[in-house]
């Protein structure tokens, strides 16, 4: 059998495989709750043989949207809506994790469909913006600098939804920390430019990420894993490298995380020299700095290409964004090409290759 769909095994969870599909944001819910929509687009993905599917970015508090159209976990309401949704995912062998997210400065903004773009005034729906600083992400309105207050209340935050999320019937639960989302904005000097304990030292700016995950993994069920989502560089000057996130994830390890999720960018506009696997080199790099687990992102396209990825010891797993959604049965077709006999849905079984 390939490597790519060799199972992986995280403290008591076994996903059957390492083709795992990617969180993307669908802007489509209304007050945060997932509707059929999700429902479609989560549950074709688990009957297409993904082995875990994460969930868009899943704002912790309702300000914590990227828009007025994300889902959310901040009520006892989402754990129903994402429940039919879980269900749905177990019962076709997949497993599912949601990724708990607060946008910071870069919330509270129209969805890239609409015609127009940057921050939603409030007579629309929209709500003023966090972040450690006042730095405006550019073309956004500027947030207001958090006090110490808003800072301690963050971590409760993502507890309260992580308990949810249990409820709801998710096997893991992702912090994002990447894409210039607020985690993202504390680790960054670009963005957090605070001069109290969370500013400053490397150290200081990793402090609210750890902070959370402690606060996660401390009502997260121990059989269950926690993944962080990061950005490996700015790809800017001055920002973050691969190496400085590479020593705050070396030290997540010993908070209870289990993998991380590695990406790039998104904290400031930035030339990013985008190519097949452009991101593999730093999901190596952290991997080899942090001893953690990772899995690796970004223009990762083919069966062959993913298998190399795993063959090098780049990653233990790969995320697959758009060429799930250009084919849902991507890991289906994979394991085709690969070689490997895998289980099809049995309503599809007279449509499999012979």
């Amino acid at each position: 059998m390939s490597l790519l769909f060799e199972p992986v095994r995280l403290r008591d969870l076994t996903v059957t495989n390492r083709a795992w599909l990617a969180p993307m944001c669908q802007y489509s819910a209304v007050d945060g709750l997932p509707d059929d929509w999700h429902l479609a687009h989560l549950g074709a993905r688990a009957a297409g043989g993904f082995g875990l599917l994460l969930t868009e970015a899943t704002a912790v508090v309702p300000e914590g949207r990227i828009s007025p159209q994300d889902v959310g976990l901040w009520g006892d309401e989402h754990v129903a809506a994402w429940r039919r949704i879980t269900g749905f995912v177990h019962e076709q062998g997949a497993a599912i994790g949601v990724q708990l997210a607060h946008a910071g400065r870069k919330a509270s903004v129209f969805r890239p469909w609409s015609p127009v773009q940057g921050s939603v005034p409030r007579a629309e729906g929209g709500w003023p913006t966090l972040g450690p600083t006042e730095v405006a992400f550019p073309g956004y309105a500027a947030p207001a600098a958090m006090t110490p207050a808003q800072i301690a209340a963050v971590p409760g935050q993502f507890a309260a939804a992580a308990r949810r999320a249990h409820a709801a019937g998710f096997d893991v639960v992702e912090l994002h920390a990447a894409h210039g989302y607020l985690l993202h904005q504390f680790l960054s000097p670009l963005t957090n430019r605070r001069t109290d304990d969370y500013g400053g030292t490397p150290e200081n700016r990793a402090r609210l990420l750890v902070e959370t995950a402690d606060a996660v993994r401390a009502v997260w069920p121990d059989g269950k894993p926690v993944f962080v989502r990061v950005s490996a560089t700015d790809w800017t000057d001055g920002g973050l490298h691969v190496d400085d996130v590479a020593a705050v994830v070396k030290d997540l390890a010993a908070h209870g995380v289990d993998l991380v999720d590695v990406s790039t960018g998104g904290l400031v506009p930035a030339q990013v020299p985008v190519a097949p696997g452009y991101q593999v080199p730093h999901a190596r790099r952290v991997r080899e700095l942090s001893g953690l687990a990772v899995a690796a992102v970004g223009l990762i396209t083919s069966a062959e290409q993913a298998e190399q990825v795993l063959g090098d010891g780049a990653a233990d797993a790969v995320l697959l964004g758009r060429p799930a959604l250009r084919d849902p049965h991507w890991p289906l077709r994979a394991a085709r090409e690969l070689g490997d006999a895998v289980a099809w849905p049995p309503q599809y079984q007279r449509a499999a290759w012979r």
